[in-house]
């Protein structure tokens, strides 16, 4: 098992920049696709962000793309979310999440497809 914690959340103004930390503790990090998703108010969760293993394979949400930048340090068993240029829509919990088992070219979407998951952090983008 793997354990998540995100933190870096917070309140910034729309157009401003915040970079979300998730540390993991538990089974060796590398083996583990990671995610971000997030969840608004009186919606379902939903994906922002993947990255491979090891390999620099990326995927993001189409409303994201351009904006948000997802990277990893394997040797600090920590992903990141780096998102710039915020809107308001961006208002979410932020979760870190993962699966162990799939391949690194093809990068899971689905909630259902993550088997662990963070508390989560607010990220509130003021207009």
């Amino acid at each position: 098992q793997v354990q998540l914690v995100e933190s870096g959340g917070g309140l910034v103004q729309a157009g401003g920049s915040l970079r979300l930390s998730c540390a993991a503790a538990g089974r060796t990090f590398s083996r583990y696709i990671m995610g971000w998703f997030r969840q608004a108010p009186g919606k379902e969760r939903e994906f922002v962000a993947a990255i491979s293993r090891s390999e620099p394979i990326t995927a993001y949400a189409d409303s994201v793309k351009g904006r948000f930048t997802i990277s990893r340090d394997n040797a600090k068993n920590t992903v990141y979310l780096q998102m710039n240029s915020l809107k308001p829509e961006d208002t979410a919990v932020y979760y870190c999440a993962a699966y162990e088992y799939g391949s690194s070219w093809y990068l899971k979407r689905n909630t259902y497809e993550y088997d662990y998951w963070g508390q989560g952090t607010q990220v509130t983008a003021s207009s």
